[in-house]
């Protein structure tokens, strides 16, 4: 922490120097945008639990939140129909607080929605998502046996270097000249690698901050440009995405995930729609997932006793095709899942943030994950019904739902690729990339003479 505030300080002292130099600047005439430097140091609280987290009892993450940010000019529309936005990039340096899990670096845009924004005070909510670098995971460990796997010496939370970091908060501002104001931040932060490696348990924390903020050129001033509404209501979705997950730490393999969605939304106005989608999933890693067993190549199977050890289960010894329940190889079909999802958009410009919830309608693999699972009364449950109570939560792998967290950016016309990362409520099941075209259908009235009813993209479309 004495670290942190020593940068703070540097950090400080340099926005001190800037704002003078903008001042000299703005006599001269040079200023051509407005822009703001921000420097927030904070420290949080783990929301993790469980034996993994055990090792690290007392640790809490602190650091220090950068920003760069670029406000509204209102030359925008996505802005304005936002209440005028402000777009931001942010940098964090992390301490996690224990010399197991080490430090962290992320770096990632940023948007914050103005919930009260008046001359003395400002209220904006924050949301942030990008790729983070640790420095300390599973692979830097000197001991990777499975029987010390919940050691203090094994790093269980981070499986691999490069991980997602995704942000949520309020920002308060309360600007004490025209230069420059006070901070502060209350908010949320994951970070973890979405099963790309193993093993993947992560980090979810709260935290909270205070800092200063620097503003430059600030009075530079445009005419509000006026937009007019999207023209179109109702929009046809159709996306194929693919990627690669492992499944156990032990297995070098990497196993092919991919999905096709189709759906339709419906434009309740500039920035948020709905609908519903159907999506088909293909996991090709359940055939290691539903074993249960983090490890292959000979490895028993690890069940936990009571006190939360290791227990060898010496029927599963023989079980080395890590996955493959007593050796029964999972078809296809099996593999294969569909389902049917609320579809909810965010729109930003080019870019819009999906959040999608599904049920499964299409689901084998329900009855290939925990096949000895036994219910209240301890009778052996062999099949599941479709709707059925996980016996982990609602965020066990095998749960009947599902969530699609992520974003698509609009590259070309309707045409947009997308990263998203389907969940079963904490848990992630995968990331994937992929590409997508929407068809976007004039509201009546709106379609210009001579045009189709499928609306298209040009740079400035509220000009024609």
């Amino acid at each position: 922490m004495k670290r942190i505030l020593v940068v703070f300080l540097i950090l400080l002292s340099s926005i001190g120097s800037a704002l003078a130099q903008n001042e000299v600047a703005e006599k001269a005439d040079t200023i051509k945008f407005p822009f703001s430097i921000k420097a927030y140091p904070f420290r949080g609280t783990y929301l993790d639990g469980g034996v993994h987290w055990e090792k690290f009892g007392g640790a809490y993450p602190a650091g220090l939140n950068l920003g760069f940010e670029l406000p509204s000019t209102q030359q925008r529309p996505w802005q304005q129909y936002l209440g005028n936005a402000t777009v931001g990039v942010g940098l964090s340096w992390l301490d996690f607080g224990h010399k197991m899990l080490g430090h962290s670096i992320a770096l990632y845009p940023y948007i914050l929605l103005n919930a009260i924004d008046t001359e003395y005070f400002q209220m904006r909510f924050k949301v942030a998502g990008g790729p983070a670098a640790v420095t300390e995971h599973w692979y830097t460990q000197a001991d990777q046996n499975p029987d010390n796997y919940y050691e203090p010496t094994v790093n269980t939370i981070f499986g691999c270097t490069i991980n997602a970091y995704l942000n949520a908060g309020i920002n308060l501002n309360v600007p004490i000249t025209r230069y420059l104001a006070l901070g502060g931040e209350f908010g949320f932060f994951h970070m973890s690698n979405g099963r790309t490696c193993m093993p993947n348990i992560g980090v979810n924390a709260i935290y909270g901050s205070l800092g200063v903020t620097a503003t430059f050129n600030s009075e530079v001033k445009k005419t509000p440009v006026t937009f007019p509404d999207l023209p179109y209501g109702w929009a046809v979705n159709i996306t194929g995405a693919a990627g690669a997950q492992k499944a156990a730490i032990e297995d070098p393999n990497r196993f092919l995930i991919s999905s096709l969605h189709a759906g339709a939304v419906y434009h309740v106005n500039n920035w948020y729609a709905f609908g519903l989608g159907l999506d088909v999933f293909y996991n090709g890693g359940i055939t290691k997932n539903t074993g249960r067993n983090l490890y292959c190549g000979g490895y028993y199977d690890i069940d936990l006793n009571e006190n939360g050890e290791i227990e060898k289960n010496e029927e599963n010894v023989l079980c080395t095709t890590c996955g493959s329940e007593r050796g029964v190889d999972y078809s296809f079909a099996q593999k294969t899942r569909a389902g049917l999802a609320l579809n909810n958009e965010f729109k930003f410009g080019r870019v819009t943030a999906i959040l999608d919830w599904g049920v499964y309608f299409y689901n084998p693999a329900r009855n290939l994950y925990y096949d000895y699972h036994k219910d209240n009364h301890g009778t052996v449950v062999p099949k599941r019904p479709l709707a059925y109570k996980t016996p982990h939560g609602a965020g066990g792998e095998e749960a009947p739902h599902y969530f699609r967290l992520g974003a698509k950016c609009r590259v070309w016309d309707n045409l947009y690729v997308q990263t998203t990362m389907k969940c079963h409520l904490h848990i992630a099941e995968f990331i994937e990339f992929g590409l997508g075209y929407q068809i976007p259908f004039y509201k009546k009235g709106c379609r210009p003479e001579g045009k189709s009813k499928i609306f298209h993209y040009s740079k400035e479309w509220w000009k024609e």
